[in-house]
């Protein structure tokens, strides 16, 4: 078994500028591959319909959802994808050109150009948006009866997770003034009535398969981002001192980010100083740091639809006190006996069980300094969430790996976490593993781990610290709300 690190500690820029028009990142066979997949999932008597993300309001930068780029790579809104299970052929539907648009943006794709859009992302056909409805009452017609599968999951767009929309569908249900947002509910639903003899069935289970268990392009472009995430808060370690405010390691992160190529966050990061730290996903980024406390950050950026996860915690002042030595340590030697445990073949279970096993050895051979953190210790290994979510196009990804044995090309977080109530201490550190062959590839792992190292990083001058030299006058550390 081999714990592999990756190896782009000297480059920087995450990924070539991409052209306007149409993305480089995967190929148009690759493309072609993933849609060959879904036919042969649905089978020959169904045809798969996805549909790409609207139109922005306001100034942001369309980004398109995860599931229509995964199978077609296209970065224009309104935009409809049509695979034909029986022949397994695919029909891409876009807007007409807008040449008021394109005067002041920039190029894009559009019907109008169905050789140049077929050749770019590999599918058999072009057609304009108007005629997909005509298309798949042509189909009806022509099969006597026919299976659609569309996503039933809500879409996910720009630092976005299913599980953090869910929440918010849910939000919004106990809302009754609210306006409905349910997308693909809407698109369900118009097809049930525009095409009574359409069976709507949910897409979204087939494509979460397909999604689980990266390509070897995949797990490059996830090797970029796990390399960004560490070095953003690497340069954090650097810079925290007393008075420094969450939200400028959060802006040294972006800054990250961009030089990398990225498109910015994957995800409003977690940076939680003092008590902060003790709500785990904390994301106002409103407090300054203080002495003797320990900061939790967690951050990855958005690198050509994919992304990473990390977590580390440090002392404000860069010196682990014996209490947070002791408890931060723990789990550090947590984390890496679980790193140690994975590999294809494995369940996520009984990997879980033996780490529990060697921790708890570690326990028993542990003074802690009063009971309260003894028993956090044992509540921990009991927690079933340490070989945590997957992580891919979404830092919360979408699939399941813990119910068969791992297989190569898994990319998940591994997240041992520690709770104290008592004293409303929280303590955990995380990093984002590949499964490979003969055991994983730790995608974050040029961010420092252990405590020593930590604090060894903590010494060197930081991009604050020179910010503050050449530009005294910089309003750093206000505490102004962001």
């Amino acid at each position: 078994m081999t714990v592999s690190s990756s190896a782009t500690e000297s480059k920087w820029s995450a990924v070539e500028p991409v052209p306007s028009l149409f993305q480089t990142n995967f190929s148009a066979n690759e493309l072609a591959l993933r849609r060959r997949a879904v036919a042969s999932e649905i089978g020959e008597d169904a045809v798969a319909l996805a549909q790409g993300a609207p139109a922005v309001r306001g100034f942001s930068l369309f980004r398109q959802s995860n599931d229509f780029f995964y199978l077609s790579g296209v970065e224009v809104p309104h935009a409809y994808l049509l695979v034909d299970g029986r022949d397994g052929r695919s029909t891409l539907y876009l807007q007409h050109r807008d040449a008021a648009l394109e005067s002041s943006e920039g190029q894009r794709l559009h019907a109008d150009a169905s050789a140049e859009v077929a050749a770019l992302t590999g599918v058999e056909s072009v057609q304009p948006l108007e005629c997909l409805a005509s298309d798949l009452q042509r189909l009806v017609l022509k099969r006597g009866s026919l299976a659609c599968y569309t996503p039933f999951a809500p879409a996910e767009l720009e630092r976005c997770s299913r599980d953090q929309l869910l929440r918010a569908a849910g939000s919004a249900t106990a809302d009754g003034l609210a306006a409905p947002a349910n997308v693909e509910g809407h698109l369900v639903g118009l097809l049930g009535r525009q095409i009574p003899q359409l069976e709507v069935r949910d897409l979204s289970p087939m494509l979460d398969r397909l999604r689980l268990v990266k390509s070897p392009r995949e797990i490059e472009l996830l090797r970029l981002a796990g390399s960004l995430s560490a070095k953003a808060v690497t340069e954090a370690m650097r810079s925290t001192a007393p008075g420094v405010a969450e939200y400028e390691l959060g802006a040294l992160a972006g800054a990250c980010f961009a030089l990398g190529g990225a498109r910015g966050e994957a995800y409003r990061a977690i940076i939680g100083s003092g008590h902060n730290a003790w709500f785990g996903h904390y994301g106002r980024q409103g407090s300054l740091l203080a002495d003797g406390e320990l900061v939790l950050m967690d951050c990855a950026p958005d690198v050509a639809y994919y992304t990473s996860d990390i977590g580390r915690m440090w002392p404000v002042n860069g010196t682990y006190s014996p209490l947070q030595r002791l408890l931060y340590g723990f789990m550090v030697d947590y984390h890496k006996v679980l790193l140690g445990a994975i590999r294809a073949g494995r369940l996520a279970g009984e990997i879980m069980d033996e780490a529990a096993a060697v921790m708890r050895a570690q326990i028993e051979r542990t003074d802690f300094p009063d009971m309260i953190y003894r028993q956090a210790a044992l509540a921990t290994l009991e927690f079933r969430g340490h070989l945590s979510h997957p992580v891919g196009m979404a830092v919360h990804d979408v699939g399941d790996y813990t119910a068969e044995p791992l297989r190569p090309g898994t990319v998940f977080a591994v997240d041992p976490q520690m709770w104290v109530p008592a004293v409303d201490l929280y303590v955990r550190v995380e990093d984002t593993v590949v499964v490979t062959e003969d055991g994983i590839e730790n995608l974050t792992t040029l961010a420092p781990l252990e405590l020593d190292d930590v604090e060894a990083v903590m010494r060197e001058d930081g991009l604050l610290a020179h910010i503050a030299r050449v530009r005294p006058d910089w309003p750093g550390g206000t505490g102004l709300r962001p």
